[in-house]
């Protein structure tokens, strides 16, 4: 170290110079690398930051995910820097990790994905959260049975938002007393949001449709063959379905190619996640449509169970009737399996083309 220069000569920038290149986490197969540039870092502490999480320079964040993805690089670096307040970096950012972060230095910011959430709930009741004041969820949609654990164990509200690699950080989310549990919030202002038909049209509220948006940040692929996919009539499109209601809250119902074909009707794979979740017995669960002569596609259930939990001689039936009860019965999983484990990036987003591909 102290042969390394402690002084570095100042370099002669632009706004729109390109400042890195930020890799996609893979949830989809190979991570694709984007360019943002020096204004783009900026934009994301005076947007999702400054109205939404208002970080003071008495904060003292925590995060799970690594710096080299950009939900990581916001509340670990651009967010605290912003702010002029501290991060703390841990070497192994699991759950308990985090929560003793939390107990024994006083963080005030935390960010992590809803299975770290889901994963911490047993153990909240416990634990001494006086010093938490925010809580950001991220890099996959927040379920609102997750949502729900978290707030009848502790009490405080999570931050859920949608952001990508491509937009840099979060562009759709809300905050304290405007968190409408189930909903990822509306568009953070700095950015504009719809809900669009496949033609690029905005559908009506309440109509199904793909997320698209546009603001002080945007998609620039280091592979212009790919330009073209992600934007489309200067607006970004996402890749994500969602359902925007009267009062501008914007509803996940899943990525595009997991929304599954059932016997002619539409099924979002993450609404039977949800209603699995909701189970005692299940720790964890994924859906994706697995092929089927008959339908087409079936809706197929790959879940993770708690540690000792006993579903009787019929697990596979005994949830799949517990998810008749819980949303239309037609959207049942006609297939379960059971696993250890299931797929994730490093950020923790679950990587459905895995279990796809077995099926």
């Amino acid at each position: 170290a102290a042969s390394k220069r402690s002084k570095f000569k100042n370099v002669a920038t632009a706004a729109d110079d390109v400042c890195m290149l930020a890799f996609t986490s893979g949830t989809t197969g190979k991570p694709k690398a984007t360019m943002h540039f020096h204004r783009d870092v900026l934009a994301i502490a005076d947007t999702f930051a400054r109205h939404v999480l208002r970080p003071t320079p008495d904060d003292l964040f925590a995060a799970s995910p690594p710096l080299a993805f950009t939900f990581g690089l916001g509340q670990s670096v651009v967010f605290p820097m912003r702010a002029g307040a501290a991060v703390y970096l841990l070497e192994q950012p699991s759950p308990p990790r985090l929560l003793e972060a939390v107990e024994r230095h006083g963080v005030t910011v935390l960010a992590t994905a809803p299975t770290g959430y889901r994963a911490m709930v047993p153990d909240l009741r416990a634990a001494n959260l006086k010093s938490l004041r925010a809580c950001v969820s991220a890099g996959e949609t927040l379920p609102k049975a997750t949502w729900q654990a978290v707030h009848d164990a502790c009490g405080l509200r999570v931050i859920d938002g949608i952001g990508s690699t491509e937009m840099l950080h979060i562009f759709i989310s809300a905050a304290g007393e405007d968190i409408r549990a189930g909903s990822t919030g509306r568009a953070v202002p700095g950015y504009v949001a719809q809900v669009q038909d496949p033609d690029g049209r905005p559908v009506p509220d309440g109509e199904l449709g793909r997320l698209a948006v546009k603001g002080p940040t945007g998609c620039r692929y280091l592979r212009g063959d790919r330009q073209t996919t992600y934007v489309q009539g200067g607006w970004n499109v996402t890749g994500d379905v969602y359902v925007r209601d009267a009062d501008g809250y914007f509803h996940y119902q899943a990525r595009a190619d997991d929304m599954i074909i059932s016997a002619g009707y539409n099924i979002a794979g993450p609404e039977v996640e949800e209603a699995l979740l909701r189970h005692p017995a299940v720790a964890e669960a994924a859906v994706i449509g697995a092929p089927d002569a008959e339908r087409g596609m079936i809706v197929k259930a790959v879940v993770v169970l708690q540690p000792g939990a006993d579903l009787g001689p019929e697990p596979a039936k005994t949830l799949q009737d517990f998810v008749k009860s819980q949303i239309a019965p037609y959207k049942y999983p006609r297939a379960i399996e059971f696993a250890d484990a299931l797929p994730r990036t490093a950020t923790g987003k679950l990587q459905r083309f895995r279990l796809r591909a077995t099926s």
